[in-house]
Protein backbone atom coordinates (compact mmCIF):
# COMPACT_ATOMS: atom_id res chain seq x y z
CA UNK A 1 0.00 0.00 0.00
CA UNK A 2 1.06 3.80 -0.74
CA UNK A 3 2.22 5.35 2.40
CA UNK A 4 0.27 8.39 4.65
CA UNK A 5 2.74 10.99 4.08
CA UNK A 6 0.81 13.13 6.57
CA UNK A 7 0.49 10.37 9.43
CA UNK A 8 2.91 9.54 12.29
CA UNK A 9 2.41 6.67 14.54
CA UNK A 10 3.55 6.64 17.65
CA UNK A 11 4.08 3.24 19.99
CA UNK A 12 3.99 3.54 23.76
CA UNK A 13 5.78 0.90 25.29
CA UNK A 14 5.48 0.81 28.91
CA UNK A 15 3.94 -0.78 31.90
CA UNK A 16 5.05 -4.62 33.14
CA UNK A 17 2.49 -6.58 32.87
CA UNK A 18 2.14 -7.96 35.65
CA UNK A 19 -0.78 -10.77 34.97
CA UNK A 20 2.29 -12.21 32.99
CA UNK A 21 4.87 -12.39 35.76
CA UNK A 22 7.14 -14.35 36.37
CA UNK A 23 7.88 -14.15 32.73
CA UNK A 24 6.88 -9.96 31.98
CA UNK A 25 9.22 -8.34 34.83
CA UNK A 26 10.13 -4.49 35.07
CA UNK A 27 13.71 -5.39 33.49
CA UNK A 28 12.12 -7.60 30.30
CA UNK A 29 8.27 -6.25 29.83
CA UNK A 30 5.52 -8.00 27.81
CA UNK A 31 6.44 -6.04 24.98
CA UNK A 32 10.06 -7.52 24.74
CA UNK A 33 8.95 -11.37 24.68
CA UNK A 34 7.78 -13.15 21.58
CA UNK A 35 4.20 -14.53 22.94
CA UNK A 36 3.16 -15.95 19.87
CA UNK A 37 6.22 -17.98 18.67
CA UNK A 38 6.39 -16.40 15.17
CA UNK A 39 10.19 -15.21 16.06
CA UNK A 40 9.38 -11.33 16.44
CA UNK A 41 8.63 -9.73 19.92
CA UNK A 42 5.38 -7.94 20.33
CA UNK A 43 7.49 -4.59 20.12
CA UNK A 44 8.67 -5.45 16.63
CA UNK A 45 5.66 -6.65 15.50
CA UNK A 46 3.93 -3.23 15.89
CA UNK A 47 6.48 -1.50 14.56
CA UNK A 48 6.35 -4.13 11.39
CA UNK A 49 2.62 -3.56 11.34
CA UNK A 50 2.62 0.10 11.01
CA UNK A 51 5.58 0.64 8.68
CA UNK A 52 3.57 0.14 5.95
CA UNK A 53 1.29 2.88 6.95
CA UNK A 54 3.76 5.50 7.58
CA UNK A 55 6.62 4.93 5.01
CA UNK A 56 10.07 4.64 7.18
CA UNK A 57 11.10 6.96 9.80
CA UNK A 58 8.01 7.91 10.82
CA UNK A 59 7.60 6.11 13.74
CA UNK A 60 8.15 7.05 17.30
CA UNK A 61 8.34 4.78 20.39
CA UNK A 62 8.01 6.39 24.01
CA UNK A 63 9.53 3.79 26.10
CA UNK A 64 11.46 3.49 30.11
CA UNK A 65 14.99 5.14 30.33
CA UNK A 66 15.82 1.55 31.66
CA UNK A 67 14.67 0.21 28.12
CA UNK A 68 16.38 1.94 25.41
CA UNK A 69 18.86 -0.34 24.94
CA UNK A 70 16.20 -3.39 24.52
CA UNK A 71 14.16 -1.00 21.95
CA UNK A 72 16.97 -0.49 20.23
CA UNK A 73 18.12 -3.75 19.22
CA UNK A 74 14.93 -4.42 18.41
CA UNK A 75 14.43 -1.94 16.53
CA UNK A 76 17.63 -0.29 15.19
CA UNK A 77 15.84 1.69 12.37
CA UNK A 78 15.25 4.14 15.13
CA UNK A 79 17.01 7.42 15.22
CA UNK A 80 17.41 9.65 18.51
CA UNK A 81 14.99 11.69 17.04
CA UNK A 82 12.09 8.88 17.28
CA UNK A 83 12.72 7.01 20.66
CA UNK A 84 11.28 9.50 23.81
CA UNK A 85 12.51 8.34 27.11
CA UNK A 86 10.53 8.53 30.12
CA UNK A 87 11.95 9.15 33.68
CA UNK A 88 9.53 7.10 35.32
CA UNK A 89 5.92 5.91 33.82
CA UNK A 90 3.20 8.52 34.05
CA UNK A 91 0.63 7.13 32.26
CA UNK A 92 -0.68 6.96 28.40
CA UNK A 93 -1.66 10.43 28.58
CA UNK A 94 1.65 12.21 29.11
CA UNK A 95 3.23 9.15 26.74
CA UNK A 96 0.86 10.10 23.68
CA UNK A 97 0.40 13.53 24.55
CA UNK A 98 4.23 14.42 24.72
CA UNK A 99 5.15 12.35 21.68
CA UNK A 100 2.29 14.56 19.82
CA UNK A 101 4.14 17.54 20.87
CA UNK A 102 7.51 17.59 19.72
CA UNK A 103 5.72 15.93 17.03
CA UNK A 104 3.72 18.90 16.41
CA UNK A 105 6.95 21.26 17.17
CA UNK A 106 8.44 19.62 14.15
CA UNK A 107 5.56 19.00 11.74
CA UNK A 108 2.79 21.41 12.71
CA UNK A 109 0.10 19.56 10.41
CA UNK A 110 0.79 16.21 11.71
CA UNK A 111 -1.68 13.50 12.18
CA UNK A 112 -0.55 10.81 14.94
CA UNK A 113 -1.96 7.93 15.84
CA UNK A 114 -1.23 5.76 19.28
CA UNK A 115 -0.84 2.06 18.83
CA UNK A 116 0.19 -0.35 22.11
CA UNK A 117 3.54 -2.12 21.68
CA UNK A 118 1.85 -5.25 23.69
CA UNK A 119 -1.13 -6.01 21.29
CA UNK A 120 -1.65 -8.82 19.14
CA UNK A 121 -2.61 -8.79 15.45
CA UNK A 122 -2.97 -11.14 12.62
CA UNK A 123 -5.02 -9.86 9.81
CA UNK A 124 -2.79 -6.64 9.59
CA UNK A 125 -4.62 -6.05 6.30
CA UNK A 126 -7.38 -5.31 7.18
CA UNK A 127 -6.01 -3.69 10.05
CA UNK A 128 -4.08 -0.56 7.71
CA UNK A 129 -7.39 -0.51 6.11
CA UNK A 130 -8.66 0.47 9.51
CA UNK A 131 -6.44 2.86 10.19
CA UNK A 132 -6.73 4.86 7.08
CA UNK A 133 -10.36 5.77 7.55
CA UNK A 134 -9.19 6.85 11.01
CA UNK A 135 -6.73 8.70 9.25
CA UNK A 136 -9.40 9.91 6.57
CA UNK A 137 -11.94 11.11 10.20
CA UNK A 138 -8.68 12.59 11.93
CA UNK A 139 -8.18 15.17 9.21
CA UNK A 140 -11.69 16.45 9.56
CA UNK A 141 -11.31 17.54 13.08
CA UNK A 142 -12.24 14.48 14.87
CA UNK A 143 -10.55 12.32 17.12
CA UNK A 144 -10.34 8.89 16.13
CA UNK A 145 -10.13 5.73 17.50
CA UNK A 146 -10.54 1.93 16.50
CA UNK A 147 -13.35 -0.39 17.80
CA UNK A 148 -12.95 -4.34 17.76
CA UNK A 149 -16.13 -5.96 17.08
CA UNK A 150 -16.36 -8.31 19.58
CA UNK A 151 -16.17 -12.02 19.40
CA UNK A 152 -17.19 -13.09 22.63
CA UNK A 153 -19.07 -11.25 25.85
CA UNK A 154 -15.19 -10.42 27.13
CA UNK A 155 -15.37 -8.53 30.53
CA UNK A 156 -11.48 -7.60 30.60
CA UNK A 157 -12.42 -4.94 27.88
CA UNK A 158 -13.67 -1.64 28.14
CA UNK A 159 -16.25 -0.94 25.51
CA UNK A 160 -17.26 2.01 22.91
CA UNK A 161 -21.15 2.50 22.33
CA UNK A 162 -21.75 3.96 18.79
CA UNK A 163 -24.30 4.86 17.19
CA UNK A 164 -25.24 6.64 13.55
CA UNK A 165 -22.97 6.86 10.81
CA UNK A 166 -20.44 10.31 10.72
CA UNK A 167 -21.00 10.85 7.11
CA UNK A 168 -16.95 11.22 6.48
CA UNK A 169 -15.83 11.04 2.57
CA UNK A 170 -13.01 7.99 3.28
CA UNK A 171 -13.68 6.67 6.10
CA UNK A 172 -17.64 4.76 5.03
CA UNK A 173 -17.32 3.00 8.60
CA UNK A 174 -17.05 5.75 10.76
CA UNK A 175 -19.51 6.24 13.70
CA UNK A 176 -20.67 8.96 16.55
CA UNK A 177 -19.06 7.47 19.67
CA UNK A 178 -21.95 8.44 21.96
CA UNK A 179 -19.94 6.94 25.50
CA UNK A 180 -17.37 4.98 26.76
CA UNK A 181 -18.21 1.89 28.88
CA UNK A 182 -15.87 0.67 31.89
CA UNK A 183 -15.14 -3.02 31.95
CA UNK A 184 -19.11 -4.07 32.67
CA UNK A 185 -20.60 -7.51 34.45
CA UNK A 186 -20.69 -11.24 32.74
CA UNK A 187 -24.21 -10.10 31.78
CA UNK A 188 -24.23 -6.47 31.09
CA UNK A 189 -21.35 -7.62 28.25
CA UNK A 190 -23.90 -10.09 27.35
CA UNK A 191 -26.17 -7.50 26.88
CA UNK A 192 -23.45 -5.45 25.01
CA UNK A 193 -22.53 -8.26 22.13
CA UNK A 194 -26.14 -9.13 21.68
CA UNK A 195 -27.29 -5.14 21.39
CA UNK A 196 -24.79 -4.57 18.71
CA UNK A 197 -23.93 -1.23 19.00
CA UNK A 198 -20.98 -2.07 21.11
CA UNK A 199 -17.25 -2.30 20.23
CA UNK A 200 -14.28 -3.74 22.69
CA UNK A 201 -12.16 -0.72 23.41
CA UNK A 202 -8.41 -1.33 21.93
CA UNK A 203 -7.08 2.10 22.96
CA UNK A 204 -6.02 3.14 19.46
CA UNK A 205 -6.32 7.18 18.93
CA UNK A 206 -5.88 9.11 15.78
CA UNK A 207 -6.00 12.72 15.59
CA UNK A 208 -4.13 15.45 14.05
CA UNK A 209 -1.57 16.46 16.60
CA UNK A 210 -3.28 20.41 17.43
CA UNK A 211 -7.17 18.72 18.25
CA UNK A 212 -5.94 16.11 20.29
CA UNK A 213 -3.40 18.58 22.33
CA UNK A 214 -6.50 21.47 22.24
CA UNK A 215 -8.60 18.57 23.71
CA UNK A 216 -6.61 17.79 26.40
CA UNK A 217 -5.99 21.79 27.28
CA UNK A 218 -9.69 21.75 28.08
CA UNK A 219 -9.62 18.91 30.33
CA UNK A 220 -6.20 18.94 32.02
CA UNK A 221 -5.01 22.65 31.31
CA UNK A 222 -1.70 22.21 33.87
CA UNK A 223 -1.00 19.02 32.47
CA UNK A 224 -1.27 20.37 28.64
CA UNK A 225 1.21 23.63 29.78
CA UNK A 226 3.62 20.71 31.40
CA UNK A 227 3.85 18.67 28.29
CA UNK A 228 4.33 21.85 26.38
CA UNK A 229 6.84 22.99 28.05
CA UNK A 230 8.91 19.48 27.91
CA UNK A 231 8.24 19.70 23.79
CA UNK A 232 9.63 23.07 23.74
CA UNK A 233 12.96 22.00 24.57
CA UNK A 234 12.81 18.40 23.79
CA UNK A 235 15.07 18.79 21.29
CA UNK A 236 17.52 20.68 22.38
CA UNK A 237 19.32 18.34 24.48
CA UNK A 238 21.27 20.81 27.00
CA UNK A 239 17.68 22.08 27.76
CA UNK A 240 16.00 19.20 28.03
CA UNK A 241 17.25 17.27 30.64
CA UNK A 242 17.02 20.48 33.32
CA UNK A 243 13.06 20.88 31.85
CA UNK A 244 13.01 17.35 32.83
CA UNK A 245 14.29 17.41 36.44
CA UNK A 246 12.16 20.28 37.15
CA UNK A 247 8.93 19.10 35.24
CA UNK A 248 8.40 15.20 35.39
CA UNK A 249 8.14 15.04 38.63
CA UNK A 250 5.35 17.08 38.96
CA UNK A 251 3.25 15.47 35.65
CA UNK A 252 -0.38 13.80 37.03
CA UNK A 253 -0.82 10.42 36.53
CA UNK A 254 -4.01 9.71 33.87
CA UNK A 255 -5.03 7.68 31.12
CA UNK A 256 -5.65 9.23 27.98
CA UNK A 257 -9.58 7.55 27.88
CA UNK A 258 -10.14 10.08 30.41
CA UNK A 259 -8.40 13.21 29.43
CA UNK A 260 -8.93 13.00 25.94
CA UNK A 261 -11.31 10.49 24.81
CA UNK A 262 -14.07 11.03 26.87
CA UNK A 263 -14.58 14.38 26.97
CA UNK A 264 -14.16 14.45 23.75
CA UNK A 265 -17.07 11.53 22.63
CA UNK A 266 -18.94 14.33 25.50
CA UNK A 267 -18.65 16.90 22.72
CA UNK A 268 -19.77 15.27 19.72
CA UNK A 269 -16.17 15.45 18.54
CA UNK A 270 -15.20 11.19 18.79
CA UNK A 271 -15.79 8.76 16.16
CA UNK A 272 -14.97 5.18 16.46
CA UNK A 273 -13.64 3.01 12.89
CA UNK A 274 -15.32 -0.69 13.79
CA UNK A 275 -12.32 -3.45 13.05
CA UNK A 276 -13.36 -6.54 12.25
CA UNK A 277 -9.54 -7.99 12.37
CA UNK A 278 -8.46 -10.02 15.27
CA UNK A 279 -7.00 -8.53 18.06
CA UNK A 280 -5.47 -9.30 21.68
CA UNK A 281 -4.28 -7.85 24.25
CA UNK A 282 -2.42 -10.54 25.62
CA UNK A 283 -3.18 -9.58 28.98
CA UNK A 284 -2.92 -12.86 31.14
CA UNK A 285 -1.62 -16.55 30.39
CA UNK A 286 -5.13 -17.52 29.78
CA UNK A 287 -4.94 -15.59 26.57
CA UNK A 288 -1.18 -16.66 25.65
CA UNK A 289 -2.95 -20.08 25.80
CA UNK A 290 -5.58 -18.85 23.58
CA UNK A 291 -3.10 -17.70 21.00
CA UNK A 292 -0.97 -21.13 20.57
CA UNK A 293 -3.88 -23.09 21.07
CA UNK A 294 -6.26 -21.23 18.02
CA UNK A 295 -9.25 -20.59 20.51
CA UNK A 296 -9.79 -24.62 21.37
CA UNK A 297 -9.58 -26.18 24.93
CA UNK A 298 -7.70 -29.07 25.74
CA UNK A 299 -4.62 -28.37 23.88
CA UNK A 300 -1.81 -27.89 26.36
CA UNK A 301 0.68 -24.99 24.61
CA UNK A 302 4.33 -24.83 25.68
CA UNK A 303 6.96 -21.89 25.24
CA UNK A 304 10.43 -22.09 25.73
CA UNK A 305 13.43 -24.16 24.99
CA UNK A 306 15.44 -24.58 28.37
CA UNK A 307 13.78 -27.70 29.71
CA UNK A 308 11.96 -30.52 28.63
CA UNK A 309 8.01 -30.76 28.93
CA UNK A 310 6.55 -34.05 29.89
CA UNK A 311 2.76 -33.95 29.17
CA UNK A 312 -0.15 -36.43 29.65
CA UNK A 313 -4.10 -35.72 29.70
CA UNK A 314 -2.89 -31.83 30.19
CA UNK A 315 -4.17 -28.72 28.66
CA UNK A 316 -3.31 -25.00 29.15
CA UNK A 317 0.40 -23.50 28.91
CA UNK A 318 3.83 -23.65 30.39
CA UNK A 319 6.22 -21.99 30.03
CA UNK A 320 9.29 -22.94 30.46
CA UNK A 321 12.56 -21.12 31.09
CA UNK A 322 14.58 -23.12 33.38
CA UNK A 323 16.40 -26.16 32.41
CA UNK A 324 14.29 -28.60 34.98
CA UNK A 325 11.94 -31.04 33.35
CA UNK A 326 8.87 -29.99 33.39
CA UNK A 327 5.79 -32.81 34.15
CA UNK A 328 1.91 -32.10 33.75
CA UNK A 329 0.10 -35.11 34.15
CA UNK A 330 -3.66 -35.14 34.18
CA UNK A 331 -4.45 -31.69 34.96
CA UNK A 332 -6.97 -29.26 32.54
CA UNK A 333 -6.08 -25.97 31.77
CA UNK A 334 -3.29 -25.53 33.94
CA UNK A 335 -0.72 -22.57 33.48
CA UNK A 336 2.92 -23.10 34.69
CA UNK A 337 5.40 -20.73 34.43
CA UNK A 338 8.88 -22.02 35.37
CA UNK A 339 11.70 -19.04 35.39
CA UNK A 340 15.43 -19.31 37.27
CA UNK A 341 14.04 -17.80 40.24
CA UNK A 342 10.29 -18.16 40.42
CA UNK A 343 7.62 -20.40 39.73
CA UNK A 344 3.92 -19.66 38.93
CA UNK A 345 1.06 -22.50 38.90
CA UNK A 346 -2.70 -21.51 38.47
CA UNK A 347 -5.08 -22.36 36.18
CA UNK A 348 -6.71 -20.90 32.85
CA UNK A 349 -9.95 -19.64 34.81
CA UNK A 350 -7.50 -17.74 37.63
CA UNK A 351 -4.88 -16.05 35.12
CA UNK A 352 -6.16 -12.83 35.92
CA UNK A 353 -5.35 -13.03 39.59
CA UNK A 354 -2.00 -13.49 39.02
CA UNK A 355 -1.49 -9.36 39.49
CA UNK A 356 -2.43 -10.44 42.80
CA UNK A 357 0.61 -12.11 43.92
CA UNK A 358 2.68 -9.65 42.06
CA UNK A 359 1.60 -6.94 44.54
CA UNK A 360 1.98 -9.87 47.44
CA UNK A 361 5.65 -10.30 46.58
CA UNK A 362 6.25 -6.10 46.35
CA UNK A 363 4.91 -5.87 49.65
CA UNK A 364 7.11 -8.63 51.25
CA UNK A 365 9.72 -6.29 49.70
CA UNK A 366 11.37 -8.94 47.47
CA UNK A 367 11.18 -6.61 44.35
CA UNK A 368 14.79 -8.26 42.86
CA UNK A 369 11.11 -10.93 41.71
CA UNK A 370 9.35 -8.41 39.58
Amino acid sequence: MTALDDFFSIIPAGGVGSRLWPLSRADAPKFLHDLTGSGKTLLRATFDRLVPLTGPGRTMVVTGRAHRAAVEAQIPELDDASIVLEADPRDSTVAVALAAAILRRREPDVIVGSFAADHVIHDERSFRRTVVEAVAAARTGRIATIGITPTEPAIGFGYIRANGSAGIDGAPSAAIVREFVEKPSLDRARRYVADGDYLWNAGMFIARADVLLEELARTEPQLAEQIEQLAAVWDEPARRGPAVDRVWPELKKIAIDYSVAEPAAARGNMVVIPGDFDWDDVGDFSAVAKLHNGGRRGRLAILGSEGTVLADSASGIVVSQSKRIVSVVGIQDVVVVDTPDALLVTTTDNAQRVKQVVDAVRRSGNTDAL
